[in-house]
């Protein structure tokens, strides 16, 4: 299991590490180019009143096109303060990977306007919120033994080996990560451990308004993420029977806060307090989809109420 975990790990590191090169040596011989300037300058309104830089949308980007990893690359290359991290990867956690995990939940046939809206409505809240809130965090952050902050560099050989540099140190700080993570998903998988907490999540079904058959969906979207546990979801809501609401349900609850491991321990090369990462994700996704059950049973009732006067009538 371990050596499966261990090959599984480095063929993960290899498929990210081909995303995260490219797009961190792109990005940091951007900074030294009129192009990177043109894009700030054309977002850096939109983006104050979120507390961040004109620059910080890039990662944003890579991240909802691409995935978490490209925009870690990208956050790599950028001169952010520790709160500025902070809100990107509270954003990045809420709304990434649009692409592949909207498909995902159209699969499992959960509408798309919920899903885009509950996750870009997410991150844009969450990130007006820690700005206002929070006044700390103002010092550079330390991306793992790389500070983010650059001396002069100058002639295009010099550019592309610094670029080179930040793409190798980001690849390096990921795979730390990612290559104990997967032996531990593949030993959770053939033991299955999956199994079991599937059953231990039944009884937090009820509190969220859910049947205990979407349990095996919650457990995957959680340890597994949207798109690593795609095929495993899929078959779980067919096979159990999980109905389109508690499927809408289990959606809000996973967008919020899926993945709950991994995506959160990549962001720890970044220097980001990830126990507030954490906490945010799962508050959020609890108060969120009691929220929606709430109002959705509420919806339920008053239309089966109107139903049975019609009846009468």
């Amino acid at each position: 299991m371990i050596k499966r975990g261990l090959l599984s790990g480095l063929g993960t590191v290899w498929t990210l590490g081909k995303v995260i090169f490219p797009v961190t040596l792109i990005v940091s011989i951007l900074q030294y180019t009129p192009v990177l300037n043109w894009i700030v300058k054309g977002i850096s309104p939109a983006m104050k009143v979120l507390g961040l830089p004109g620059e910080a949308a890039i990662p944003l980007v890579l991240g909802n096109f691409l995935n978490l990893y490209a925009a870690i690359g990208g956050v790599l290359t950028l001169h952010l303060t520790v709160k500025e991290v902070l809100i990107l990867a509270v954003m990045l956690s809420f709304c990434h990977n649009l692409l592949i995990e909207t498909s995902v939940a159209l699969k499992v046939g959960v509408k798309l306007w919920v899903i885009l809206t509950v996750r870009i409505s997410l991150a844009l809240i969450s990130a007006i919120v820690i700005n206002l809130v929070w006044h700390g965090g103002g010092q550079y952050a330390q991306y793992g033994s790389f500070d983010g902050k650059d001396g002069e560099i100058s002639g295009a050989a010099s550019i592309v080996l610094h670029g080179i540099e930040n793409a190798l140190h980001g690849i390096w700080k990921l795979a730390i990560i990612v290559i104990p993570l997967m032996v531990v998903i593949q030993i959770m998988k053939e033991l299955k451990w999956m199994d079991k907490i599937s059953s231990g999540l039944a009884p937090l079904m009820k509190i969220l308004g859910m049947q205990k058959n979407a349990s095996m969906t919650m457990a995957t979207g959680l340890v597994l993420g949207l798109a690593y546990g795609a095929g495993v979801m899929i078959q779980a809501v067919q096979e159990d029977g999980v109905s389109k609401k508690d499927a809408t349900l289990a959606f809000i609850f996973l967008v919020a806060c899926h993945a709950v491991v991994e995506d959160t321990l990549i962001f720890v090369p970044l220097g980001v307090p990830v126990w507030a990462l954490f906490l945010i994700r799962i508050i959020t996704a609890f108060i969120l989809t009691m929220a929606v059950s709430y109002f959705w049973k509420r919806a339920e009732t008053a239309k089966l109420r109107k139903e049975t006067i019609y009846e009468h009538i």
